[in-house]
């Protein structure tokens, strides 16, 4: 069961990729990496991890996505060749931060 949990996590995150690099115009959204995504056990649900490049963009870039979720959506269930498509809900990746974080405890 994990290993299609996977399959399907990494389909969603390469096409969602694709998406908002490809077909979505949005001037205010920026430079976008998805680091990570976690599929719930029935399918229906993807977390996806954002994160961007410039931290000043954070909070209009996750806005634009959370705008831009239905036709986001709309495209990955053209793509998937899944039944259903899961809900998408986008979420700041912060694991970049917490890393930095450790690197200046460690070096202190």
């Amino acid at each position: 069961m994990a290993n299609k949990q996977e399959r399907i996590a990494t389909l969603i995150r390469k096409n969602i990729a694709e998406i908002i690099q490809m077909e979505l115009k949005n001037p205010h959204l920026g430079f976008v990496s998805i680091p990570e995504v976690k599929v719930s056990n029935d399918f229906s649900y993807a977390k996806v991890y954002v994160s961007f490049f410039d931290e000043k963009q954070e909070k209009e870039g996750l806005a634009v996505l959370e705008h831009s979720k239905g036709f986001i959506r709309s495209e990955l269930a053209k793509r998937m060749d899944t039944r259903r498509c899961p809900e998408i809900s986008f979420v700041l990746d912060e694991g970049y931060k917490r890393e930095e974080r450790i690197n200046q405890l460690l070096g202190k």
